[in-house]
């Protein structure tokens, strides 16, 4: 697959450097329309085992339109999301950044077909669930862990070998045998959202590979308890309900809206409300996430979201039906986020963790954490192989990127690492580099010339 050597370079001014590299076999991409190259790469299914079966990773490439100073390897999340369909989606976020850097993408071990992958993919049927409740005794908690365990069999059992060599610190693996394989002394990463663990990890696996790093809009994965990095979670999602009830305060039209809220809430603990438009029935749980889901989309929404409470105090909670389906929010099945995330090991364990997520954030409750989140996981049948720990230090300076909410999870994760500096928009949504100029300029000057704006920054 490989060609000869070619000539390595060093670029005094941003202080970057490329070394002896072997060229790709690079081809069109399937289906290409915008220029794209592709090529693949053959890495070992389990790193502990070098020498055993290999997989293939299916890499993008769109070239520098002027002199190359090196690549930046982009992805975006999911996890699952296939890099080489976005990157050919979205080509044009990167037309300022690609006058002088190579973009480089990958789509992720084991999302293959399904997801739009091209890598060697898990050949299963990738299932999603409604998010489980919590359990209310021992039984329910086994009833849940055997039930959960037969959704991950169905996938486990195609493939074990990839089924359990899928965390985020294989996915950095398969980053740091990507720069090796394209010939760069150090790497250049962006990752948003999921693939910001992916980012978290590659810095503590490889500290002195790393160049420059971006995470956009993602999570911690650098803490050392996870019950704690759950009570933050849940204090940000406290903050989306305390705008939108000072909204109602501000407009005056629903000043009663944090009491009433909080009764909808303590009524359907008790007994789920009605959703008349489907014949289904609402959890305390479902009602917490659904609202949640609608106030993190900003001020827009939250006349939508006062009318749907109001409707749901009168024993109708079809106001929060969906879009995407009743039971939404649901979760695909984790692969590789229940190798990544602790999990409750028994019941008692999960309530004390609850009730203290539950103590913070009354009105959010566990909605959108990873309390709720890992629940999918209890009884899986691999291991928590890559626990959230620190980084290491001696890591250069890096950036950090997202909306409101989301960039203060970020700017928990730079901390760790002095000199960083993180941009925040006050604005809903979900990473800034393709949708704010100002960010994408901040963190398109960085990755050329290792130039940060101020530690907090707004765009």
């Amino acid at each position: 697959m490989f060609t000869p050597l070619v000539l390595a370079l060093t670029l005094l001014g941003s202080g970057f450097q490329t070394q002896q590299t072997p060229a790709f076999d690079w081809a069109a991409c399937p289906g290409d329309k915008v220029g794209m190259a592709c090529a693949d790469l053959q890495v070992p299914v389990d790193w502990q085992k070098p020498d055993g079966r290999k997989i293939t990773l299916k890499l993008g490439r769109l070239k520098a339109t002027g002199v190359s100073e090196g690549s930046v390897l982009i992805a975006y999340g999911g996890p699952g999301a296939p890099g080489i369909a976005m990157t050919q989606e979205y080509a044009h976020w990167w037309a300022n950044l690609r006058k002088r850097m190579d973009i480089v993408t990958w789509d992720t071990r084991g999302y293959g077909e399904q997801f739009g992958g091209l890598s060697t993919g898990l050949p299963c049927v990738w299932t999603r669930v409604p998010l489980p409740e919590f359990p209310a005794d021992d039984a329910d908690f086994g009833r849940l862990s055997d039930t959960n365990r037969g959704h991950a069999e169905t996938c486990r059992n195609k493939d074990p070998e990839l089924f359990a060599n899928m965390s985020s610190a294989d996915h950095a693996r398969d980053m740091e045998a990507i720069r090796k394989a394209l010939g760069e002394s150090q790497l250049n990463f962006y990752g948003a959202s999921y693939a910001g663990i992916y980012a978290q990890d590659y810095a503590r696996l490889f500290p002195s590979k790393v160049r420059t790093m971006v995470i956009d809009g993602t999570i911690s994965h650098v803490g050392d308890d996870w019950t704690a990095e759950m009570i933050e979670m849940a204090k940000l999602n406290e903050k989306v309900f305390a705008r939108f009830f000072d909204w109602c305060a501000g407009e005056g039209k629903c000043p009663e809206m944090p009491a009433q809220w909080r009764g909808l809430i303590a009524k359907a603990e008790r007994s789920p409300i009605p959703v008349k438009s489907v014949g289904i029935a609402y959890t305390s749980g479902d009602l917490q996430a659904l609202a949640l889901g609608l106030a993190m989309r900003g001020k827009d929404n939250y006349p939508k979201l006062a009318a749907a409470i109001g409707k749901a105090v009168r024993g109708d909670a079809s106001g929060f039906v969906p879009d995407r389906g009743a039971r939404y929010p649901d979760q695909t099945t984790g692969v590789t986020e229940c190798t990544d995330w602790p999990r409750a090991a028994n019941r008692a364990d999960l309530d004390k963790a609850l009730a203290r997520v539950r103590k913070v954030a009354p009105n959010a409750g566990a909605a959108n954490t990873l309390l709720t989140g890992t629940l999918a996981c209890i009884g899986w049948p691999v291991t928590v192989t890559n626990p959230p720990a620190p980084l290491p230090k001696g890591l250069p300076p890096m950036l950090g990127a997202g909306a409101w909410r989301e960039s203060d999870a970020v700017a928990r994760v730079l901390k760790q690492v002095p000199g960083s500096a993180t941009i925040h928009d006050d604005e809903p949504g979900h990473t800034l580099y393709g949708f704010n100029a100002c960010a994408r300029d901040h963190i398109d000057r960085y990755f050329t010339g290792r130039t940060l704006p101020a530690e907090s920054t707004s765009c």
